[in-house]
């Protein structure tokens, strides 16, 4: 019986420290989590918006289609955009868009108000490099640059004159701060446009400052958008009362107003849609 029992327990060493050392042979690797750059939620406005979110993560992406109708003194102009933004590296964005624009003469145009001929407005492509998110104090702020190429209308292209009639440079800085649900973001720079036919280059501004509620827990938000411009015909002020829907978790739709607060601005009032996906 002693000698049944020495086996036995002799077996159940052996068999022990042969799982131990199993054990401690096998090296157990643990999958590296990449860690994201913090980033800091900012609604942006529908009219002026940006390039990418700020602190946009790399492979970040973003197609945006508008429409809209301006009611202009004797026509009606008909414009939209398309345009497509992505995240070449964290916090760096790029975009390339394309603005059109249709116009139809008023019924009590009696010819006397010149309608703008139809075109492709331009070819818009810029960058944005978010420097600084702070997330303890909801913060970010970016610069970006602003280059669009000028087309003709159509009507001097069948004319064979020159696809390009000039172009706009436009350096922007751009702050933003969340205060619970409120967000706060301005957009401003220097607007530099060269005319070519005149060989002329007029140096003007632009300013848009927005305010925006957004509803807890979602990314739908109602607010106001300021857009402030100034040019060679003055200064030009438009505020835009605008709503944001949430269709999916990467779908959804603004509704936007314009309402001239200056005179000279030559909109008596327009109102635009955008469609924006995350694909």
């Amino acid at each position: 019986m002693k000698f049944f029992l020495t086996i036995i327990t002799s077996t159940f060493l052996t068999i022990t420290t042969i799982a131990q050392t199993k054990n401690d042979s096998i090296i157990t690797i643990q999958p590296q989590q990449k860690t994201l750059k913090p980033k800091v939620e900012h609604a942006e406005p529908l009219y002026t918006d940006l390039m990418r979110d700020l602190g946009a993560r790399k492979g970040e992406a973003e197609i945006n289609v508008g429409f809209g109708v301006a009611s202009k003194k004797g026509y009606n102009e008909y414009n939209g955009f398309i345009e497509y933004e992505w995240a070449v590296a964290d916090r760096l964005g790029l975009e390339v868009e394309v603005p059109f624009s249709f116009n139809h003469k008023s019924d009590n145009n009696d010819g006397s108000i010149y309608v703008l001929n139809n075109k492709i407005e331009g070819l818009k492509l810029a960058t944005q490099y978010t420097f600084l998110v702070n997330e303890k104090r909801k913060m970010s702020l970016a610069v970006a640059y602003v280059h669009e190429f000028e087309f003709n209308n159509f009507k001097e292209l069948g004319h064979q004159s020159s696809v390009f009639t000039g172009m706009k440079m436009n350096p922007v800085f751009i702050g933003a701060k969340n205060f619970k649900n409120f967000n706060t973001l301005i957009y401003t720079g220097p607007v530099f446009e060269h005319h070519y036919k005149e060989q002329k280059v007029d140096v003007g501004a632009t300013i848009n400052a927005s305010m925006m509620y957004v509803l807890p827990n979602s990314k739908n938000f109602i607010g106001l958008e300021n857009n402030m411009d100034i040019d060679r015909d003055g200064f030009h002020y438009t505020l835009r009362p605008q709503i944001r829907l949430a269709i999916q978790h990467n779908l959804m739709i603004g509704l936007v107003t314009g309402v001239p607060i200056t005179k000279h601005t030559g909109t008596n009032l327009d109102v635009m849609t955008r469609i924006i996906w995350e694909p």
